[in-house]
């Protein structure tokens, strides 16, 4: 079973309650409510699935997963609680988790609280004692698909065909300027150092800020920052961050980058990478369920090596689409998806994956020092007029 059970979203304890899991297509898991119980009675969101063994409060704490619930295909999560040192951002985005067992006791010398307690502090449901591996065949079938769930007893409960209602007018991840709901309003900044590094936060994570930081100064600034304004910061690099969904609603932030080609050097992440392509004039495609996991292995075609790294996107470059003005400088093992480009002038570069990991694996962290070396040496292409390119 899922564990101890639910707290009610006042804090008291509760006995477990029955829940359930509708999928569009009409599909219904069964299993127990997790977390805080919302006013509405149920939460709805694109349901992906992530093949991570470990790091659960990270996936949990990534503003790339606005939007979506989580299932974890390892059937133990919880085991050893969180701690405030793993979360990668302030609050969470995603819409829930979906869990096959929810560990009852949490035992690890870093812990402060359990999983389920975090929940409820965080004001996220989710729901466990579900059968994760007929849910994983299903999206690995199916492609994702939108969903809702909610206990079926108790305060606030919900009835499955309110699920399936609720299920019917999800609109998912498609069509929707999810970053302007994760990035900061603030600009702030983080690190010393000589060199100025400006980083648009499209769902930042805190673990890519500090290693940003071991190379300069970071100015962190929103996602709708324009060209202008980070150019008269006088950067020696920009950064384009992570994000959630839908990289085609995200125009502004490609106008900008756009712009900023040629002046400056940038190195994209995740959502930053697939941004870099559309200001390439490339074009993006929408994945069947996804690469959401720590364990994908990916070619640098540079080096010739393999690595292993850690992802979560939904939509990829077409990397011919892009070909004119860069070259494919990785690629996914599993299934062929580009998974880097470099353009040819040598002034920008992107990945699809996680090179700051959190959770790991680690391989990737190589890819902050070519961007050191990049901002190195850097000779500017284009110079707009009454700007430098630091």
């Amino acid at each position: 079973m899922s564990g101890s059970g639910a707290k009610a979203g006042n804090g008291a304890a509760a006995m477990p309650s029955a829940a359930a899991l509708v999928l569009v297509d009409g599909s219904v898991f069964e299993g127990e409510h997790l977390g805080t119980r919302h006013e509405q009675g149920f939460a709805s969101g694109e349901v992906v699935f992530n093949t991570g063994l470990t790091g659960y409060q990270e996936v949990v704490t990534d503003p790339s997963y606005a939007g979506q619930i989580i299932t974890f295909t390892y059937p133990h999560i919880g085991n050893y609680g969180v701690t405030a040192a793993d979360s990668q951002s302030s609050g969470v985005f995603c819409r829930g988790v979906v869990i096959r067992d929810l560990a009852r006791r949490h035992s690890n010398w870093r812990a402060e609280d359990s999983l389920e307690a975090f929940l409820v502090e965080r004001g996220l449901s989710g729901i466990g004692g579900v059968d994760t591996r007929r849910l994983t065949r299903l999206l690995r079938d199916t492609g994702a698909l939108v969903g809702a769930f909610g206990p079926l007893e108790g305060n606030n409960a919900v009835t499955i065909e309110a699920l399936k209602a609720a299920a019917s007018i999800e609109p998912g991840t498609d069509g929707i300027d999810l970053v302007a709901t994760v990035s900061t309003t603030d600009s702030y900044m983080a690190g010393s150092g000589e060199r100025r590094i400006v980083a648009l936060d499209f769902g930042i994570k805190k673990n890519i800020v500090e290693q940003l930081s071991r190379l300069g100064t970071v100015h962190v600034v929103p996602a709708s920052t324009s060209a202008a304004e980070i150019m008269s910061m006088r950067p020696d690099g920009v950064f384009l961050s992570n994000g959630p969904g839908d990289p085609t609603e995200v125009g502004y932030a490609v106008e900008t980058v756009a712009e900023l080609l040629g002046q400056v050097p940038i190195f994209g992440i995740c959502l930053g990478h697939q941004i870099l392509s559309l200001a390439l004039g490339g074009s993006i495609v929408k994945l069947p369920f996804g690469h959401h996991g720590a364990n994908h292995p990916v070619r640098d075609n540079t080096t010739g090596e393999i690595e292993i790294t850690s992802q979560n996107h939904n939509f990829a470059v077409d990397a011919a689409s892009v070909a004119d003005r860069a070259e494919l400088t990785h690629i996914n093992l599993n299934d062929g998806v580009c998974e880097g480009i470099r353009l040819k002038d040598g002034s920008a570069f992107s990945v699809q994956h996680h090179p700051e990991a959190s959770p790991g694996p680690h391989d990737s962290i190589y890819l902050f020092e070519r961007f050191s070396e990049l901002m190195t040496d850097f000779k500017p292409i284009r110079i707009t007029s009454g700007e430098g390119a630091g």
